[in-house]
Order: C-alpha cells, then structure tokens, then sequence
C-alpha cells in the first residue's frame, strides 16, 4: 500500500518506473531523429522494413505499436520523402508489400547510429550481466502480460 493508503507507490511501481523510462526514451529518441526529418513511427517502420522487406500496412502497424490508420499516414509521408516504394496494385490480394529506397537506407542507417547512441547512453551503467537480466525480465513481465487469465 501507498503512503497515502490507497492507489500505486510512485517510488517503487514497476509500472510507473516503466513508463518513466519509456517516456525518456521517447524523448531522447524524438531528439536524435529530428534532425533527420524522422518522427518514432517512421523511424520504426524504416526499421522494420530494413529487417523484413515486403510487410503490409496491418505489420507495420503491430510492429511500430500504431493503429493501422496512423500507419497508413506515416507510409504516405515515406512515400512523398522517396524513402519507401509500394506498388500502384497489390502483386496478389489487396496487401501492398513495402519496400526502402536507396534513399530509405542511407537515412535509416544515420538514424539507426544516433537510436543505438540513444541506447547506449541509457544502459551506460549497466553492465552486461544486468543488462541481459533486464531483457529477460522485461520479456517475462510481457508474456505475463500477454497471457489471458493466468
């Protein structure tokens, strides 16, 4: 219980503590990929296609923590910047792969450099043994989290 006798214990919920971390790591991000023209979710789809050309809009959107219309938006802004490529009609079905640029890649690989400084900079103190705990850890708190009534 809090000191107040209700309600969560800012000082020691994980949640909270989650969620501080999260929002400073957003704002650390937002400020290395500004002056690439980058916001988070283009910089993650850029990633995410890097890693797995051809995913539709629904992947992307799962994959960069977005809702399908947002991602539909971020896409067109790629699009208009020559970063991505999705064909006039979909190869087969109604799913339009997309695919990096040349251009996509040159500015992706200058972003991933200043994210991967960014995350340096936040596990700095960590040495590898916590590191490689915290990844487990923050994977068990996610599947308890997934898990439906267990």
């Amino acid at each position: 219980m809090s000191q107040h006798g209700r309600g969560v214990d800012l000082d020691t919920s994980l949640g909270y503590l989650l969620k501080e971390a999260a929002s400073g790591l957003r704002t650390a991000m937002e400020g290395v990929l500004r002056p690439l023209d980058l916001n988070i979710s283009q910089y993650a789809c850029l990633e995410l296609l890097a890693q797995r050309p051809g995913l539709s809009n629904s992947e992307l959107a799962r994959g960069a923590f977005i809702s399908r219309q947002s991602m539909s938006i971020v896409l067109q802004s790629l699009e208009r910047e020559g970063l991505v490529v999705r064909p006039a009609e979909p190869p087969t079905g109604r799913v339009l792969p997309t695919e990096l640029t040349e251009q996509g890649r040159r500015r992706l690989e200058d972003a991933s450099a200043k994210v991967r400084a960014v995350e340096d900079r936040m596990r700095r103190d960590l040495d590898e043994g916590d590191q490689e705990r915290l990844r487990r850890l923050l994977g068990a708190c996610i599947a308890s989290l997934r898990s439906t009534g267990r």
